[in-house]
């Protein structure tokens, strides 16, 4: 059977939404043996293994001598690769793998405020009600009890609040360069830059614990989850809109809660199911609208 474009496109889509799905959930399970920063750096490096492979394969080693890049590139590491994962990872550490995959939809919302009331077009009815419900389904994770805020969940809503930041400086190298380039020059300056940093900052305690045991996580967050996983988004929105797969990988929240139930025994709550209608809805409402200042999205 031959599969259309849009089918295939579909399916690399829906294969990193579930891939993704898992990333909340091994960061957790690393921390009974590294610290963030570790499990941070040595995802970072295994990352960039694998983007040094696929360049080979992919013959495109000639594409990370052009310097015209290099600015945007080290903003977009900023940003993204050290900033963004930096308080992801960290908050991973405070809070459910559920609520940090619910909350990392609010990108969406951030997004908009940035690409497009930054420059100020109309606002329609849609994307006024998506901005409220996107506002809406945080709200409903952050203060399930009215009062209380969770640590892990603010700086994940942070994290996602500066994805933008680094996806405007993303998609400026990516008129340049590929993304696999980008991929890997960033994940190799944020393993550096991370790893220094825990030296620097606890030079008397063991960095890798159980060695054989942190490779495995290595190996998986980074050449899968941050590897492979973001090969399939690229080859996905190279076949279909990018409103159109981020409706679909506006699944991996739901598969979270259902992997982290599976393997964490983290029971969902009510709240995260009441919170993920408004945030899908949300997404529907601003990516259907705004599909011409769509950055790709590669966090």
């Amino acid at each position: 059977m031959i599969l259309s474009k849009e089918r295939k496109g579909e399916i690399f889509v829906f294969s990193e939404a579930i891939l993704w799905s898992f990333f909340p959930i091994i960061t957790i399970i690393s921390y009974n043996n590294l610290s963030p920063l570790i499990s941070l750096a040595g995802s970072s490096l295994f990352a960039a293994i694998f983007f040094a492979v696929f360049l080979s394969v992919k013959h495109k080693w000639h594409e990370v001598k052009n310097m015209s890049a290099i600015k945007d590139i080290l903003l977009a590491t900023l940003f993204l690769g050290f900033l963004y994962y930096f308080l992801l990872f960290v908050g991973l550490k405070y809070t459910t793998a559920g609520n940090a995959s619910i909350i990392s939809l609010t990108e969406a919302f951030f997004s908009f405020l940035f690409f497009n009331i930054w420059k100020k077009e109309h606002l329609s009815v849609e994307h006024i009600a998506g901005c409220v419900l996107l506002v809406l389904g945080a709200l409903i994770v952050l203060l399930p009890s009215g009062t209380k805020i969770h640590t892990g969940d603010i700086l994940v809503l942070v994290a996602a609040a500066i994805a933008p930041f680094g996806n405007f400086f993303q998609r400026r190298a990516r008129a340049k360069v590929s993304s696999e380039v980008i991929m890997f020059i960033r994940s190799i300056i944020v393993s550096v830059l991370v790893f220094s940093i825990a030296i620097f900052s606890a030079p008397h305690i063991s960095l890798f614990g159980d060695i054989k045991t942190s490779i495995i996580f290595f190996f998986i967050n980074g050449f899968i989850l941050l590897g492979l996983s973001k090969v399939f988004w690229i080859e996905g929105i190279h076949r279909i809109s990018v409103t159109k797969a981020n409706a679909l990988s506006s699944v991996s929240p739901l598969l979270t809660i259902f992997f982290a139930w599976l393997i964490l025994k983290n029971v969902p709550t009510i709240w995260q199911f009441y919170s993920f209608v408004p945030l899908f809805i949300g997404i529907l409402l601003l990516t259907g609208k705004a599909k011409a200042n769509q950055p790709e999205l590669i966090n």
